[in-house]
């Protein structure tokens, strides 16, 4: 599962990239297209519960859940028609499974704020600066749609009733494309398995999940709410029920480059006691729509990343293909239960709060699971 970070140039994308990889990969500067190829990077999802567990059992081993990054170039105005390197970027969105949208939300006159134009600077416009990206992805969007009415608009003049179903929702999807909306805002029978496939094989750009991360100074963080455009921002977000982090790259970035225990006073100097990265991280893998169920004991402790609806058989099938196939049950412990026992497992045991789980239990985040199986 990957998640591309997305924005117009000299946005702080690189940077803020630089700081989740807690490596200098991309490179960032002062000009626009500076990312070219896009830069991967494999990231830790921060638990605390696997900390605790990691802890208590002093174990061998600690392997945490991760999730992908992709650093992408910045888009300007024009880019569906080609602008900037506009057509090569979208394409590289086309393959990520949800969006980081980087705004910026400073003002500093000693870096350049480009949307059209790299030789004309222009004054930062949060609310602008979204709908450039968006129109960018929709216009994309408006594309794809059209050649697949074309396309179906065929097959109905040959008879095929199927087709004329897809094109009744298509024609309501350009109209809905055509008033700037994206496709995420769009509604329509998910329900039906025909159209819902139609959906995701058009693979619309304006349909992904998303999450805008408002870079700021570092006293826009310590406020946010003070911020005019942190505010702009969180208004354009809750009307598309997306999420929105504050969050100073540029912080994060030297935060990533000090050790731990420097980094804690750092960050305890700052009136921090998460920082804004490890928010965007947590947020970015449940926006995949991703738990993590927990197994724990001295020779390792893990998290294992799962889709949220797993059933237990599946959740095994994570860890060992013969778990799943021979899968009898699951002995499964609430990690709020066993910290409310103060980690005592033998309490939680006696409270009978270690449950006996079957073949249809979906499994919850945080569950500490012991498989039994047989094959």
């Amino acid at each position: 599962m990957k998640l591309g970070i997305v924005g117009l140039p000299n946005v702080g994308k690189s940077t803020l990239f630089n700081a989740i990889t807690g490596t200098a990969n991309a490179q960032a500067a002062n000009y626009p297209f500076c990312t070219i190829e896009p830069n991967t990077g494999i990231v830790a999802v921060p638990d605390e519960r696997l900390d605790k567990l990691s802890a208590l059992w002093k174990t061998d081993k600690k392997t945490p859940a991760v999730v992908e990054f992709t650093d992408i170039a910045g888009l300007v105005k024009g880019a569906s028609q080609g602008a900037g390197l506009g057509n090569k970027f979208l394409g590289h969105i086309r393959e990520c499974d949800a969006i980081i949208h980087v705004v910026r939300c400073f003002d500093d006159d000693n870096i350049t704020h480009v949307v059209e134009d790299a030789t004309k600077p222009v004054p930062v416009d949060p609310e602008g600066d979204i709908e450039c990206i968006d129109l960018e992805l929709i216009f994309s969007d408006l594309e794809m749609a059209q050649n697949r009415l074309a396309k179906n608009a065929k097959a109905v003049k040959a008879g095929n009733k199927d087709a004329k179903v897809e094109v009744e929702v298509l024609e309501k999807l350009i109209a809905h494309l055509e008033e700037g909306k994206s496709a995420r805002t769009f509604e329509y029978d998910e329900t039906d398995e025909a159209i819902a496939k139609m959906m995701k094989e058009l693979g619309l750009l304006s349909a992904k999940s998303i999450i805008y991360a408002c870079n700021m100074d570092d006293d826009g963080v310590a406020d946010p709410t003070a911020n005019e455009y942190y505010q702009i921002v969180k208004g354009r977000a809750d009307l598309e029920g997306a999420e929105v982090i504050p969050i100073c790259a540029k912080t994060e970035e030297e935060l990533s480059e000090l050790s731990e225990e420097d980094r804690e006073m750092f960050m305890e100097d700052l009136g921090l006691t998460e920082s804004g990265l490890d928010r965007l991280i947590k947020a970015s893998y449940s926006l995949l729509g991703l738990i993590s169920f927990l197994t724990d004991g001295k020779k390792e402790c893990r998290a294992w990343t799962i889709k949220k609806g797993t059933k237990a058989p599946q959740a095994a099938g994570k860890i060992h293909s013969d778990f799943e196939r021979g899968f009898i049950r699951a002995q499964v412990i609430a990690y709020d239960d066993l910290m409310a026992a103060d980690f005592d497992y033998q309490a939680v045991k006696a409270k009978g709060q270690q449950r006996t789980e079957g073949k249809e239990y979906i499994v919850k985040d945080g569950d500490i699971i012991e498989f039994l199986f047989n094959v």
